[in-house]
């Protein structure tokens, strides 16, 4: 059985469950400089480069995979959401990207295999894309709109790399998540689509967008349903919404969602608005009400959480 159809025979036994926040664990862990850069000898501070964690303290991505699958997730992200080579050169660590995405897919898959084997219930194994910090849609510079710091050929590219590195470390499936750009998405797509067809196999995609105010829309200027059109062509196992907001302001966008996209919905919000210094206190209990409502109603298939989620 491919693992396209091994997720959608889950998926159609129960609501799958998708892991939380991995920088607001991080962040539990107090770690100084010095355990972030480890014994690499890269010329910038990697404070706060939680990517790179994979190689220098891989006890911390180990103890927060195993904390959400103790909590009851079949879907572990890998700890990647920066692990490309745009975002990495901030931290004059892009050398590393392909070392930092096979461990972290390693790691991801062992944990996940280990409790797989205890109880006989399967658990999949993400690929985690973030949406770089750059944009193909939008220019920097308010003065040339028409310039763009990137092109599509060439962040098609980065993702390339980085996908490659996943699925060498032994992802099921990537996740091209928190897009803010749709065009940056399609370039994801496209390095996805590419690079099953150089392994000569399916290479399930699961997209994930987010929406930067509530009519709706992304960055880009995109609804919910223009993304769906955009990206159905390349048949993802599971189109959804992640970060934005907390689930109460999801509510009617994930309502449209799942009335017009034929595949699996997954929702993972952020754990409701951020306060005044910017934490995330909305109570584990108030969330769990809010998507079990859409649960209730059918309407969606992978639930898990954003910024401010916890394992709890």
């Amino acid at each position: 059985m491919s693992v396209r159809d091994a997720f959608n025979a889950e998926a159609a036994k129960r609501i799958l469950i998708t892991d939380g926040a991995f920088g607001t664990e991080i962040q539990g862990w107090k770690l100084a400089e010095a355990d972030y850069a480890g014994d690499l000898g890269l010329a910038r501070d990697q404070k706060g480069n939680n990517d790179i964690l994979a190689l220098t303290k891989p006890e911390v991505p180990e103890s927060i995979h195993r904390a959400y699958f103790e909590a009851g997730a079949d879907i572990a992200e890998t700890n990647t959401f920066s692990a490309n080579r745009i975002s990495q050169a901030d931290y004059a660590a892009e050398h590393l990207v392909r070392e930092i995405n096979v461990e972290s897919a390693k790691l991801a898959r062992r944990v996940a295999d280990e409790f797989a084997a205890k109880d006989g219930r399967p658990r999949f194994v993400a690929g985690a894309i973030g949406p770089t910090n750059k944009t193909l849609s939008l220019s920097p510079d308010v003065n040339d709109p028409g310039y763009r710091e990137i092109d599509f050929d060439y962040l098609k590219d980065v993702y390339r790399e980085q996908i490659d590195a996943l699925v060498e470390g032994g992802v099921d499936f990537v996740l091209i998540e928190t897009v803010f750009d749709t065009l940056n998405a399609k370039a994801g797509v496209m390095a996805a689509i590419e690079a099953g067809e150089a392994l000569g196999r399916d290479l399930p995609i699961m997209l994930s967008m987010t929406l930067t105010d509530l009519s709706g829309r992304n960055l880009s200027g995109h609804t919910v349903e223009a993304f769906w059109h955009a990206v159905r062509h390349a048949r993802p196992l599971t189109i959804g919404l992640n970060c934005s907001f907390g689930a109460e302001q999801l509510r009617p966008h994930v309502k449209v969602l799942s009335e017009i996209a034929d595949t699996l919905i997954m929702v993972y919000p952020n754990a409701g608005l951020p306060n005044e210094l910017g934490a995330y206190d909305e109570a584990p209990a108030t969330t769990a009400g809010l998507v079990g409502e859409w649960a209730v109603a059918g309407q969606v298939n992978v639930l898990g959480g954003c910024c401010g989620s916890t394992p709890a």
